[in-house]
């Protein structure tokens, strides 16, 4: 499966969330911190959905880039 990651750079450190899996966060200091974190964390959740028999939810959050022309 592969579910959509969003990454974003604050202040101090980098966060990650997966919008098909509410309440799977990461926080790292670094872009591959984070990455490394929320890979760990869909995996451990995913592991903890399956030992409870609950249905693992099907991607279906799709992230697209706009691009804005700045002198407009």
């Amino acid at each position: 499966m592969t579910y959509t990651v969003i990454y974003e750079q604050g202040p101090a450190s980098w966060g990650a969330y997966v919008p098909d899996l509410p309440g799977v966060i990461a926080v790292g200091d670094s872009r591959d911190e984070v990455e490394r974190l929320i890979q760990e964390a869909i995996e451990f959740h995913l592991e903890g959905l399956r030992e409870e028999g609950v249905s693992i939810p099907q991607p279906s959050s799709f992230a697209g880039v706009v691009e804005i022309d700045p002198a407009a």
